[in-house]
């Protein structure tokens, strides 16, 4: 496995969080919106978004579709903002250390 997966991985779930922060979403449009930056599959997302409503990061409601079957809707809780600055911070805070360490001799 490339190590730029094992990133993806760990990234993926700051990424989703920021989308539904903006704008409520369903996960077809997630994944359309994260791929915008980062390749992922429709199978890497299903996973994340089943964690992250478990742990109450988000909710879902279900609304019609003009093009079709009723959507599943992601919206953020208040928790959810929460652990999205928590992860924002850490990540911020990772990446500065991996900055100096590959600019250190």
């Amino acid at each position: 496995m490339r190590a730029s997966s094992q990133f993806k991985k760990g990234a993926l779930e700051m990424c989703v969080l920021h989308f539904i922060q903006k704008e409520d979403r369903y996960g077809y449009e997630l994944t359309q919106r994260v791929n915008q930056f980062i390749p992922i599959t429709e199978g890497a997302l299903y996973p994340v978004l089943r964690r992250l409503v478990k742990e109450s990061y988000c909710v879902i409601y279900t609304k019609e579709s003009p093009d079709g079957p009723s959507r599943k809707y992601y919206q953020m809780t208040d928790k959810g903002n929460e652990y999205l600055e928590l992860l924002e911070h850490d990540w911020d805070e990772f990446v500065e250390q991996v900055t100096k360490l590959r600019g250190a001799d």
